[in-house]
């Protein structure tokens, strides 16, 4: 990873450009900061976890308050969830995803604050969120879902599986279904085995007071890798947005950021 990962290069910006609202023509006020230039700065509080009135102006971002605005102002557009679902169909045209699994989990992070919250399950007293992700055979992130920590891992497998977007790229229909869903036995539900069956998937799920399923550790461990990759975003392993939204902003971009990283990754 550069040691500037916040520079965004020309390759990322001809996959984004695109997908970004205009502006009107005849906008009041002074001219608008350049996107590509507010994005940096977006990815910057992202990689760096500070505060958006702490963002330098020296290094020519706008200010952070600027910034904030153009997060909101491209979330509401979709413009995140729109480039996560470009990269999927990129590295599914190069042969890049893992259809025959897909791992689930939901370890809690130490976020804090914003909506979404409610008793950790750890500690009541704090407040918190967490992340629960769903990604292919090699770890490549389909979705994230943020909730409040004391939800659940095994209410929320269903929507991670349906919140798999339709992926492009392969002669005929885009994918959004993989052959198998592993889980631990956290996911246990007997409900949720029947309904994944009713979508093709197979459930590979240990049950809870059995054994675990044969060498299901080795095949989800990409499931915490992926996890790792997240939360060296230092933004997601605190969460401080107190608008939810904004949170899944940076969710998705980390998402794609990751899925980017992949698709520019050398072949051997």
């Amino acid at each position: 990873m550069s040691t500037r990962p916040w520079i965004v290069d020309d390759d990322l910006w001809a996959l984004i450009e695109p997908l970004l609202p205009p502006w009107p023509e005849r906008s009041p006020g002074t001219r608008p900061v350049p996107d590509r230039l507010c994005l940096q700065g977006i990815l910057f509080v992202l990689y760096n976890d500070i505060a958006w009135q702490l963002l330098p102006r020296e290094l020519g971002f706008g200010s952070g308050q600027t910034c904030w605005r153009r997060l909101g102002r491209w979330q509401k557009a979709g413009v995140f969830d729109q480039l996560h679902r470009v990269l999927l169909a990129e590295l599914n045209a190069a042969g890049e995803l893992d259809w025959s699994r897909a791992c689930v989990d939901g370890p809690r992070p130490g976020e804090r604050g914003g909506g979404d919250t409610g008793p950790s399950p750890v500690d009541r007293r704090k407040a918190g969120s967490k992340h629960h992700l769903i990604c292919d055979g090699r770890g490549t992130p389909l979705k994230v879902i943020t909730t409040a920590a004391n939800v659940n891992d095994v209410t929320r497998t269903l929507a991670l599986v349906d919140g798999i977007p339709a992926v492009a790229g392969r002669p005929g229909r885009p994918r959004r279904r993989p052959d198998a869903l592993l889980g631990d036995k956290g996911y246990d539900s007997n409900p949720n085995r029947k309904a994944l069956r009713e979508r093709w998937i197979l459930p590979v799920i240990s049950r809870k007071g059995s054994p675990n399923v044969k060498s299901i550790g080795k095949l989800r461990y990409v499931v915490e890798q992926t996890f790792a990759l997240l939360h060296q975003f230092k933004r997601l392993a605190v969460r401080w947005e107190r608008r939810t939204e904004l949170h899944d902003a940076f969710v998705s971009l980390a998402c794609s950021l990751i899925c980017y990283r992949r698709l520019k990754k050398p072949r051997t």
